[in-house]
């Protein structure tokens, strides 16, 4: 999907995503999530979002 941004809406999203150590992807994902439940609209039966950060490892080291 394409989305057009204002650079500097882009860049504040992108130091965001970092900090909180996710893609832009995943954060802007999060922040549709987020206006979605706030205005009732979020499907049920939608899966949570990822928590940020590397994925678990799958063989115990």
């Amino acid at each position: 999907m394409l989305l057009r941004l204002d650079p500097a809406v882009h860049d504040a999203l992108a130091r965001w995503a970092a900090d909180d150590l996710r893609s832009l992807n995943a954060q802007v994902d999060l922040l549709l999530r987020r206006a979605l439940d706030d205005a009732g609209r979020l499907p049920r039966g939608t899966a949570p979002p990822r928590r940020p950060g590397r994925p678990p490892r799958d063989d115990p080291a």
